[in-house]
């Protein structure tokens, strides 16, 4: 299962169309997936809403911690850039530990933000992801093995290819993280952390609104800024 080289090129703004049909959902399933289970169960649920999108909002958080965490390793323009970059198999950092840790940290951003969605959309953010996910690494993968040969091959063997393992399963390769251009380039996935720690202190439609709103200029901003060669 292979993504086609028009999907990983437009990954980012497949990702956002992806985004905008899960939320547009709420106009067919017009319950928000906590809310449905806070009045089924606790009619007075405030504290039990807070507590579920708490916990997205940790859900969030490991999320950008992981992505930023990948990103410091690769420089951000090969992270995020329309081609495939195979020269050099990155194995340190989250790298030892999981296989896609950049694609882990999306997938557990589609989760969290989807505690925002409606019913279906949350089914439609985690589903859609996790097909969307699969098939770019099944993509960037294949070509790895193309270019590393056995040597990527070993590196399947011993490392899980998207869950965590909690120890590294190879050595370290020396490589030096780079922490500002990590928090630059993923600065949105920490405005999308602080988006759901707004909403869960307010339970305000309208500060999720503005502050994912906010994150969501900051997000194109820096792909413009990239794409002109800025630093």
């Amino acid at each position: 299962m292979k993504a086609t080289e028009f999907e990983f090129r437009h990954r980012s703004i497949l990702n956002l169309i992806h985004f905008w049909i899960a939320f547009q959902l709420h106009s067919v399933d017009h319950m928000n997936v906590v809310w449905a289970f806070v009045h089924w169960n606790n009619p007075r649920g405030d504290f039990t809403a807070r507590v579920a999108f708490g916990s997205a909002a940790l859900l969030l958080g490991l999320a950008a911690t992981v992505r930023t965490w990948a990103a410091a390793y690769p420089r951000s323009e090969v992270v995020h850039d329309t081609a495939l970059h195979t020269e050099t198999l990155v194995a340190d950092g989250p790298y030892r530990h999981v296989r896609n840790p950049l694609y882990l940290g999306t997938f557990l951003m589609s989760v969290g933000l989807g505690f925002l969605a409606s019913r279906s959309g949350l089914v439609v953010l985690a589903v859609g992801a996790a097909i969307r996910i699969l098939r770019l690494i099944g993509r960037e993968e294949a070509e790895l093995e193309k270019q590393q040969g056995e040597r990527f091959r070993e590196f399947c063997r011993r490392v899980p290819r998207i869950f965590l393992s909690f120890r590294p399963r190879i050595p370290a390769a020396g490589l030096k993280p780079q922490w500002g251009q990590a928090f630059r380039g993923e600065a949105f996935m920490w405005g999308f952390f602080l988006t759901m720690v707004g909403f869960t202190i307010t339970l305000q439609d309208r500060v999720a609104e503005m502050l994912a709103g906010a994150t969501l200029v900051l997000w194109f901003f820096d792909r413009a800024v990239e794409r002109s060669g800025g630093v």
